[in-house]
């Protein structure tokens, strides 16, 4: 199996992906479980790997060797000494490269791969009077050559750990050009410097393999544990588990629970762990990620807990904000406070219940709706409406972030407290209908606008996704694209 110089530093960035998508030991079994599983297809993994092979070229080349000197014996010459200095691989090309998982960890190959090297050369030999030398410049085609390594990724503490297992770099041969000198010296240089000008060229891929092995399992141990949504609420993306391999896709899964800042989330891991995740024998889409519906009640619970389900209805119109507008529905509330503003207030009473069934996701609201009263400057709770709100929501995708949107379907109402005797809620159900439709569910889609990051590296973006509700998951099918320069942040 094979890769070549960049190839095989592109290779082991290339693991930066897998990581995320190609592990060692992959089927053992725990018992924590995470709540968002990302899988990618064979489609994404190729797509992976001829991104960071082309970044990887890009990365080493220039690449410089160790000079090369030795002696050789010339026929008529006699023992000529040689050198070769300022040898530079300034491109390489990998035409054939592969990527393959096992139950030991992935395995990269490039074949077929070719190289171009210049370089100086320099000889001297002695007759018996006087010393001879001359100098001149070389060209060298390295042919053939073949790369590869295997690689484990393991998860340690919620942190991925990269070790590489295994390498190679083998060189079929060389084709040399030398520009200068006489025509013995070319065929010493192919007789002397063949060996070590292959031995070089491998040398030098092997160290930039354990140089990028190096870089990339710092950066792997590196990324964050939590991503910070706002001041609120933050991801955990801590990874759980071994990754799971299949012949056509990898899945990992991470914690995907909201905390908050006194680590508020759901306790409970969902015991059962997805298999045969992606649709259509996962060639439709590069990567697929579910998230479960506790991802959801999670970042309720620590909104709720937060203290951040309360608020007052903006935008409402002037007939709303006045006793006066209320005199025909409330007739005691304009007697007692005859055209004074007023406010309504929302007050969600308890995390809000969140269900995903196919294709559709539901929620169910319980809430406490407030009037207030601005009498001579001074706040005056009059009522309370308790209510309970269905809505359905609708997933949506705006760059990386999931977002959504809500819509009322129905809704309950009773009167919890009165302080200007008793209310007629037959005449409070329609206005409440009108405030609920009108001004709650925008001032809710409006939080809900910004939504959440979905778990991707740095640098990619979802292209074309898709959104699927089905068994208690929201999955997000999506190609990628890629728009940062990763490999060179890294």
């Amino acid at each position: 199996m094979e890769i070549s110089s960049k190839s095989m530093e592109d290779a082991i960035r290339f693991i930066f992906f897998s990581f995320l998508l190609i592990p060692a030991n992959t089927q053992l079994e725990s018992n924590q479980k995470g709540y968002i599983s990302a899988v990618i297809s064979t489609k994404g993994l190729d797509f992976v790997k001829d991104l960071l092979i082309e970044k990887a070229v890009s990365s080493i080349i220039p690449l410089q060797l160790s000079d090369i000197e030795k002696s050789a014996k010339i026929p008529v010459v006699g023992k000529v000494r040689m050198g070769l200095s300022d040898i530079v691989i300034y491109s390489v090309d990998f035409p054939f490269s592969s990527v393959a998982t096992g139950d030991s960890g992935i395995v990269l190959v490039a074949s077929g791969a070719t190289a171009n090297l210049n370089m100086k050369w320099k000889y001297s030999y002695k007759t018996w009077i006087v010393t001879i030398s001359d100098q001149g410049t070389a060209t060298v085609e390295v042919l053939g050559m073949v790369v590869w390594l295997k690689a484990a990724v393991l998860n340690e503490e919620g942190t991925l750990k990269l070790f590489l297992l295994d390498y190679e770099c083998h060189v079929k041969d060389i084709s040399i050009n030398v520009d200068g000198g006489a025509s013995w010296l070319y065929q010493g240089i192919i007789d002397a410097f063949r060996g070590k000008i292959m031995s070089e060229v491998e040398d030098a891929i092997i160290k930039k393999i354990k140089e990028g092995m190096i870089k990339l399992d710092s950066l792997l141990q590196s990324l964050p544990k939590q991503l910070q949504v706002n001041s609120v609420v933050a991801l955990n993306v801590t990874f759980m588990d071994d990754p799971l391999l299949t012949n056509s896709s990898v899945e990992l899964e991470i914690n995907g629970l909201f905390n908050g800042a006194d680590e508020i989330s759901v306790s409970n891991y969902y015991s059962k762990r997805a298999r045969n995740f992606l649709s259509c024998n996962g060639l439709a889409k590069m990567v697929e990620i579910s998230l479960h519906e506790k991802v959801f009640q999670s970042a309720a619970s620590v909104y709720f807990h937060a203290d951040h389900m309360h608020w007052t209805l903006n935008k409402i119109p002037e007939s709303l904000t006045n006793t006066a507008g209320w005199r025909y529905i409330i007739p005691q509330l304009y007697e007692q406070y005859p055209n004074d503003d007023m406010k309504l207030h929302v007050t969600v009473t308890s995390p809000p219940v969140i269900r995903i069934a196919d294709h559709d996701v539901d929620t169910t609201i319980y809430a406490d709706l407030t009037f207030e009263v601005l009498d001579s400057s001074e706040v005056i709770s009059i009522a309370c409406i308790s209510l309970v709100i269905s809505t359905s929501c609708s997933a949506e995708i705006h760059r990386n972030n999931l977002t959504g949107s809500i819509k009322l379907t129905n809704f309950t109402s009773s009167l919890a407290w009165s302080n200007i005797a008793n209310l007629n809620m037959h005449l409070l159900q329609a206005a409440m209908s009108t405030v609920l439709e009108n001004f709650f569910m925008p001032d809710l889609n409006l939080h809900l606008r910004n939504g959440f990051p979905l778990p991707l590296p740095h640098g990619f973006t979802l292209q074309n996704a898709e959104i699927v509700q089905l068994d208690s998951k929201v999955m997000v099918r999506s190609d990628l694209s890629y728009t940062v320069d990763m490999i060179s942040r890294s």
